[in-house]
């Protein structure tokens, strides 16, 4: 049976609030992936923040049952449940277009088990590949390494909501309120991790073309007066 529920004011981080749509309707997600698309093509980086959550199958088998989309607060965020629904064309050709960057964390399993569902996402960053923290005392860090450095500790503390049993219900309905926060906030964070990795890299290089460039030279006068001796 097809739903879509909508939640207003989810806290994000700070004074952020999330605008959330969940839902597991094809004609939901068209006119959502539209929106996005209006959305995207007005910025210079495309970036889609996305994460999943699974199904309590064993690993041989183990399918996505929850896929996050975020494109930033001032758009709903996007939960589409794979596990109660048909294929969506409209979201299976996002995934692939190369136009849109999806920016996750720690995707390596997330690749393979979206081939189960003859899934794949044409331009997929992996953020713990990408960045390190700064001084970071262990080889790899973890999203909420990142967060904490990049956004605040609050990430962090509403994590510590959502229970292992809880982690294994991603696919039986109803979702909880806390499932619904914390589907919603990892989308946005991963989100917002690479926006502001993308606009520092941005500045660095504008800030190196800028020192690189030679000084411009003073124009002669055409009367000549650069030359006058007076």
């Amino acid at each position: 049976m097809a739903f879509s529920d909508e939640y207003k004011g989810v806290e994000a981080h700070g004074n952020t609030k999330l605008h959330v749509i969940h839902t597991n309707d094809k004609k939901q997600m068209v006119i959502s992936l539209a929106r996005y698309e209006r959305h995207l093509r007005l910025q210079r980086h495309k970036i889609v923040g996305i994460d999943l959550e699974y199904n309590n199958e064993p690993e041989a088998t183990l399918k996505p049952a929850l896929v996050q989309l975020s494109v930033g607060k001032t758009q709903p965020v996007l939960l589409f449940q794979l596990s109660a629904t048909e294929r969506c064309i409209v979201f299976d050709n996002d995934l692939a277009d190369p136009r849109y960057t999806f920016a996750g964390f720690s995707i390596d399993g997330d690749k393979t088990r979206l081939e189960r569902f003859n899934l794949e996402v044409a331009n997929f960053i992996d953020i713990q590949k990408e960045w390190r923290v700064p001084e970071a005392t262990k080889e790899m860090d973890s999203l909420g390494d990142v967060s904490g450095m990049l956004i605040d500790d609050y990430y962090n503390n509403m994590k510590k909501k959502i229970t292992d049993d809880e982690h294994r219900r991603w696919a039986t309905l109803p979702l909880s309120m806390r499932h619904i926060e914390y589907a919603a906030k990892d989308a946005y964070v991963v989100y917002e991790i690479w926006n502001r990795i993308t606009l520092t890299q941005d500045g660095l290089r504008r800030a190196k073309l800028e020192k690189e460039e030679p000084p411009k030279k003073r124009a002669r006068s055409s009367w000549g007066w650069g030359d006058a001796n007076w």
